[in-house]
C-alpha cells in the first residue's frame, strides 16, 4: 500500500473516524512498528510535516531515519538513459534500492519547479520511488498534491462542523512568491469526498487545475463566496494557466475579520501575517490553524497504521 494522492483515500468518513480514536488514544498501538523503520526523505523545508510524521511514527513503535537529501546525499539523477557525466552522482535506480533495504517504508518531500508543468505534473521524483523502491511510499508533499494536509484537514473539519453539511470555502490570497498548488489540490480533492457545500474563490487567472477541480464552483469575487461561509480555508498558489508565475498581488484578497465573518479559518501554515491573513484573525478564536497544526500528526499515524496492517 502507498499513499500518494487523496485518491488513496477509499472512503474518507472512515478515515476520518479512526483518526480520531488514534487522536484520543495516540499510543493504543505502539507495538504494531515495533523493529519498524520510517525513512524520511526530504528534498524541501519541512516543520510541520518533518515533526508530525516522526511523532506519528514514533507513536506506532516505530524507528524514524530523517534525511535532507538536497543538502546530505549525493545529487540523485531521475533521467532514463542519462550519461551521468554532470552534477549528479547517484541515480535513483540504485538509491531507492539502497533505502529500500534499510527502510520499511519511505516517505518523500520534493517541491515542483513551476517552470516545467509537465515535469511537475509527471511527479518525476515521487513517481521514481514509487517505480524503484521495493517497500510502501508516503507522500509528504509533491510537485502537485499534500495528502497528509488534505486528510489533516478534513478531520479538522469534522471535529468543528455544527451542521451536517457545512459550506467550506478554499480561498486564493495574496502572496510575495509563487507558490505551489499542492495544497489547494489535495484539499479540493478531500473536500469533493466530504459531505460539505465547497466552493473556490479565486481571482481571474488562478483556476486551479480543471481536471482537479471538475465541477466544483469557482467564484472570482471572494465576498460573494464567502456568503454563509462555516469555514474558511485559506491558500496562495501561483497561476496553472500561466504556469507558475504570479499575475495578481491583489492586497484586497487577504483575510480579514470582516471578510470571516462567523466562519473558521483555516490555513496549513507557515503563514505571512498581514500579507495572507490578518493578526485580528490569527490571533482570534475563529482561528483553528493551531489545531490543525496538531492533526498533522493523527492523520500521518492513520496512514503509517494502515500501511502497516497491509504488511
Amino acid at each position: 500500500m502507498n499513499y500518494t494522492s487523496i485518491q488513496d483515500i477509499d472512503d474518507i468518513h472512515t478515515w476520518v473516524e479512526e483518526a480520531k480514536q488514534l487522536k484520543a488514544n495516540p499510543l493504543a498501538d505502539i507495538a504494531l512498528g515495533k523493529n519498524k523503520t520510517l525513512g524520511l526523505l526530504f528534498f524541501n523545508s519541512s516543520l510541520r510535516t518533518r515533526l508530525s510524521t516522526q511523532k506519528a511514527a514514533l507513536n506506532l513503535g516505530m524507528n524514524p531515519i530523517v534525511m535532507n537529501v538536497s543538502g546530505d546525499a549525493w545529487g540523485i539523477e531521475f533521467g532514463d538513459g542519462t550519461v551521468m557525466n554532470g552534477n549528479t552522482a547517484e541515480h535513483i535506480k540504485e538509491a531507492a534500492a539502497v533505502v529500500s533495504q534499510y527502510c520499511d517504508v519511505i516517505a518523500v518531500r520534493a517541491f515542483p519547479t513551476l517552470t516545467d508543468k509537465t515535469k511537475d505534473e509527471s511527479e518525476q521524483v515521487l513517481s521514481s520511488f514509487v517505480k524503484f523502491a521495493s517497500v510502501p511510499i508516503v507522500n509528504m508533499e509533491s510537485a502537485t498534491g499534500h495528502p497528509l494536509q488534505g486528510l489533516t484537514d478534513a478531520l479538522t473539519i469534522s471535529e468543528h462542523a455544527k451542521i451536517a453539511k457545512p459550506k467550506v470555502v478554499l480561498s486564493w490570497a495574496p502572496h510575495i512568491k509563487a507558490l505551489p498548488h499542492a495544497v489547494g489540490n489535495s484539499f479540493v480533492e478531500a473536500m469533493q469526498k466530504m459531505d460539505v457545500d465547497f466552493v473556490i474563490a479565486n481571482p481571474e487567472g488562478y483556476d486551479l487545475n480543471p481536471e482537479i477541480t471538475k465541477d466544483t464552483p469557482v467564484y472570482h469575487n471572494q465576498e460573494e463566496a464567502f456568503k454563509d461561509a462555516d469555514f474558511v480555508y485559506t491558500k496562495n498558489w501561483s497561476s496553472y494557466d500561466n504556469y507558475g508565475q504570479v499575475i495578481n498581488t491583489d492586497p484586497n484578497w487577504m483575510i480579514t475579520k470582516d471578510k470571516l465573518g462567523a466562519a473558521k479559518f483555516m490555513h496549513c501554515l507557515p503563514v505571512r501575517r498581514n500579507v495572507v491573513v490578518e493578526d485580528a484573525v490569527l490571533d482570534s478564536d475563529s482561528s483553528l490553524v493551531i489545531e490543525q497544526a496538531n492533526n498533522r500528526t493523527y492523520a500521518a499515524q492513520l496512514v503509517l497504521k494502515k500501511i502497516l496492517e497491509n504488511g
